[in-house]
């Protein structure tokens, strides 16, 4: 083989081999999930269904989460004016780690009228990985606070997670933190680079270069007296 041809096949491996790495690289996995909500309310039980949506973007060393509601899961008999009511819920994190992280979110931004199916506003909170590996990211209890009022409605159909995440935690996740780059283990100071470092090596070589030279003059010295006499 020509030594062209030999460069092309291996330029044609080296991206075949690039774009594998680049199909079989982890990626985030999202999906809308149907959550039936058992509700607890004021005027007794209530249920509904409503699909959930959780992305995630990341945020320094964790990840800020979002979980959307596409349909109302409660109502009120009377009319709730424009900020009346206040949501929060959990989102159930599994996987390489189980945790739960609380989010919020803003009041109602209009009026919701009487019976009608209440549009919870966009939830989110951030939740910062201690351990690395694949997480997911589920529903998890609602509560909605209105006139005084609380609200709790419950996952019951055992919802399966609407978003699955490779995820990094700070330090490594390995546990003892690791050894941040440029820390002296040996509690000594590290050797520092630079001019600093130059001059002395200079220093130490001029040094040398005199030793030997006094060593040279003297033995010079010596033979010259041994010849004399």
């Amino acid at each position: 083989m020509s030594d062209r041809k030999r460069s092309t096949a291996l330029a044609l491996a080296s991206a075949l081999a690039g774009s594998a790495v680049l199909f079989t690289a982890p990626a985030a996995h999202a999906a809308v999930v149907d959550v039936a909500y058992d509700c607890k309310t004021p005027i007794g039980d209530k249920s509904a269904v409503s699909p959930i949506d959780i992305k995630s973007v990341k945020e320094g060393d964790g990840y800020k989460l979002t979980m959307s509601f596409q349909k109302g899961v409660s109502s009120s008999p009377i009319e709730l004016g424009k900020g009346a009511m206040s949501p929060s819920a959990v989102i159930v994190v599994g996987g390489a780690e189980k945790v739960s992280v609380p989010v919020s979110g803003p009041s109602n931004p209009e009026a919701v009228p009487p019976d009608t199916p209440i549009k919870i506003t966009d939830l989110s909170g951030t939740y910062t990985p201690k351990k690395n590996g694949k997480v997911t990211f589920t529903a998890g209890v609602l509560t909605i606070k209105a006139m005084g009022t609380t609200t709790t409605c419950t996952p019951g159909n055992n919802p399966g997670p609407s978003l699955e995440l490779d995820v990094t935690a700070p330090g490594g996740g390995g546990g003892g933190g690791g050894t941040q780059p440029g820390t002296d283990t040996t509690g000594d100071t590290l050797p520092q680079t630079g001019p600093t470092d130059s001059a002395l090596a200079l220093g130490t070589l001029g040094g040398t270069v005199l030793l030997a030279g006094a060593a040279g003059v003297l033995w010079l010295t010596r033979r010259g007296q041994r010849a004399r006499s």
